[in-house]
C-alpha cells in the first residue's frame, strides 16, 4: 500500500513531514521568461497585460491567453533559451532556501505553467545541473508546429499538461496529497505570484504570494488566507518558525506585510 502511494505521490518518498510546491516564473525567478519573451520577441507588452487582466477578472481563460502570448513569438527554440539565460535570475534567497530543503527532508515541487525545456535549462544554469535535477517539475511541454522543427522560425508550440481552462491545473496535482489519511498528510505549503497560480491559490496550508503581483489581488478578492513574501529570504524565515513549532500556519497568514 505505502509503495503504490509513494509511486503516485513521488513527494512522499522520504516521509516528510512537509511539503513545498511553488511556481516557477517570476517566483523562483526574478523575472517571469514568458513574460520577458512575449514583451521582447512577441506581440509586447500591453498586450500581454491586457491578457493577464482578462484571465483574472474572469473574461477568458488562462489556457487560451498564455497560447495567444506564446504564438506571438516566431524566435526559433533554442534562440529562445539561450535569450532567457542571458535574462532571467534566480530568486536571491531561493538557493540558501533550497539548501535548507534539502537538509531538512522538505521536498520542493515545481508547477508551473511554463515548459519544462525552459525550466531545466535555467535551473541548471542557476542552481546547477546535478541540484537541478533533484527537483521534480510538473509542467506544460512544447513541441514542433507539424511539418517544422522547433528551432526554425515559427516552428514550436505549447503542449498542455491537461485538457483544463488553466492548460495545467495546478490543483490537480496538489489535492492528492491534501486528502491523505491525517497521520500521513504532511503540512503543504504554497508560492506564486500570477495568474498561473490561481489554480493552486486555495489548495495548500499556507500560501506565500509575491507582493505587487496578480496573486495578491485575486487572494483578497476571493478571501484566500495568504502571506506576502518579497523573496525566498522572506518565505525560509516563516516556514523556519513553523518546522519549529514557534508559529502556526494560520498565525502566518498575515495578508499584506
Amino acid at each position: 500500500m505505502g509503495s503504490t502511494i509513494d509511486l503516485a505521490l513521488p513527494a512522499l518518498k522520504t516521509k516528510p513531514k512537509f511539503i513545498f510546491f511553488t511556481d516557477f516564473d517570476g517566483t523562483i525567478t526574478q523575472q517571469d521568461s514568458n513574460d520577458f519573451m512575449t514583451d521582447n520577441l512577441g506581440f509586447g507588452q500591453a498586450l500581454r497585460k491586457k491578457g493577464n487582466e482578462d484571465v483574472l477578472f474572469g473574461r477568458r481563460t488562462f489556457r487560451d491567453s498564455f497560447r495567444d502570448m506564446l504564438d506571438s513569438i516566431n524566435t526559433p527554440f533554442d534562440q529562445c533559451i539561450e535569450i532567457l539565460l542571458k535574462n532571467i535570475t534566480l530568486d536571491p534567497g531561493f538557493k540558501e532556501f533550497f539548501e535548507w530543503a534539502r537538509e531538512n527532508n522538505m521536498p520542493i515541487v515545481v508547477l508551473s505553467g511554463g515548459m519544462e525545456p525552459i525550466i531545466r535549462a535555467l535551473l541548471a544554469h542557476m542552481l546547477g545541473k546535478e541540484a537541478a535535477d533533484t527537483l521534480q517539475i510538473v509542467s506544460n511541454d512544447v513541441a514542433p508546429r507539424e511539418g517544422k522543427s522547433i528551432n526554425e522560425e515559427g516552428g514550436w508550440q505549447i503542449v498542455y499538461h491537461d485538457d483544463s481552462g488553466f492548460g495545467h491545473d495546478k490543483s490537480l496535482e496538489i489535492r492528492p496529497y491534501a486528502r491523505l489519511p491525517a497521520e500521513q498528510r504532511p503540512t503543504l505549503f504554497y508560492a506564486g505570484d500570477g495568474v498561473s497560480d490561481l489554480s493552486a491559490a486555495k489548495e495548500t496550508d499556507l500560501l506565500f504570494a509575491k507582493a505587487g503581483r496578480d496573486l495578491v489581488t485575486y487572494c483578497e478578492k476571493e478571501r484566500v488566507p495568504f502571506k506576502t513574501f518579497q523573496n525566498f529570504s522572506d518565505i525560509l524565515a516563516t516556514v523556519k518558525e513553523i518546522v519549529a513549532g514557534r508559529i502556526t500556519v494560520k498565525q502566518a497568514a498575515t495578508g499584506r506585510d
